[in-house]
């Protein structure tokens, strides 16, 4: 399933994709299927585990069954409608994380570009949760830095407590995977050396359009990752290239706290960030950043200034 979470005609609730273009109410799906409940909340659903996945799965399959009989009807009642009809708008798939955690220097080459060594254990640090945003939402060049810069990134949601967890058995505690862009404010990154403020500025953390469950995602250790910035491709890389992979990363993190369901991972970008061009690049007001990941669709977002208020 492409799982999203969304708002249209001023309601936020979450739903499956149907297709490319059509989006399916889970929650209403169920309703009018007579089916089992399904939450109408992101954070309601990982909680809920397998049972509550298995009864998103069979809303999804319902709708998609009578939808080509009765489309009209399942949109009248508030179950399936397109995702450009007026109103409708992708939010985060998970809107509020609990925890937003995120992985530096995991790719070989962007660790060259960087001019660091190898990590020996996964670099881990923390963005804040007011900083995720979803699909076409802006991001902002904040009113005391114009060194923002983009960081196409593979990321991961958990869908199960963990602690203490192994790598081989780390793959059952993934909810799917998601596209996310850590934009990094390079001099507030470097005020200190936690990286913290720099990485959790206010929308620095676009996050979507889909959450897509492990067995759609297919082999997550060969999806191609690129960024294109206004058309022109400034990344391009692959997840095989990670040098920390899930499990590695899930073993690791376990084993000083616990993640739970709705947890989002960062797992780092690869060569091609703008701060280590010549000359540097920025990110500025009327810039598109779009990041594409196989078979995790398309993250695209504006740069516009920081509002006043």
């Amino acid at each position: 399933m492409r799982l999203v979470t969304y708002t249209f005609r001023g309601t936020t609730r979450i739903g499956a994709m149907l297709g490319d273009a059509d989006v399916v109410d889970l929650a209403r799906s169920a309703r009018v299927h007579q089916l089992a409940a399904v939450p109408d909340n992101m954070l309601a659903l990982l909680d809920g585990g397998d049972a509550a996945m298995a009864a998103a799965r069979a809303a999804l399959d319902a709708a998609g069954k009578s939808s080509s009989k009765s489309r009209d009807a399942l949109a009248a009642a508030g179950v399936i409608f397109g995702t450009r009809e007026p109103g409708f708008r992708f939010e985060a798939p998970v809107p509020r994380p609990p925890k937003v955690l995120a992985i530096g220097l995991n790719y070989r080459d962007h660790a060259a570009e960087a001019g660091a060594q190898l990590p020996k254990q996964p670099v881990v640090f923390t963005k804040v949760s007011t900083c995720i945003i979803g699909h076409g939402a802006p991001i902002h060049r904040p009113m005391v830095s114009t060194a923002v810069d983009w960081e196409g990134e593979f990321c991961f949601v958990i869908g199960r407590r963990a602690r203490h967890v192994s790598a081989a058995e780390a793959p059952k505690h993934v909810a799917g995977y998601t596209i996310g862009n850590d934009v990094s404010v390079r001099d507030w990154q470097f005020h200190s050396g936690t990286w913290m403020m720099g990485k959790g500025f206010d929308t620095h953390g676009p996050l979507g359009p889909y959450l897509v469950t492990p067995d759609e995602a297919g082999d997550i250790q060969n999806l191609d990752l690129k960024t294109w910035v206004n058309g022109e491709l400034k990344q391009s890389s692959n997840t095989k290239h990670l040098i920390f992979g899930v499990g590695e990363l899930i073993e690791y993190i376990s084993k000083a706290f616990t993640l739970e369901p709705g947890d989002v991972v960062f797992t780092g970008t690869p060569a091609g960030v703008g701060f280590s061009r010549k000359p540097p690049e920025a990110l500025k007001p009327g810039d598109v950043v779009r990041i594409e990941i196989t078979r995790l669709g398309v993250l695209e977002n504006p740069v516009i200034a920081e509002p006043e208020s």
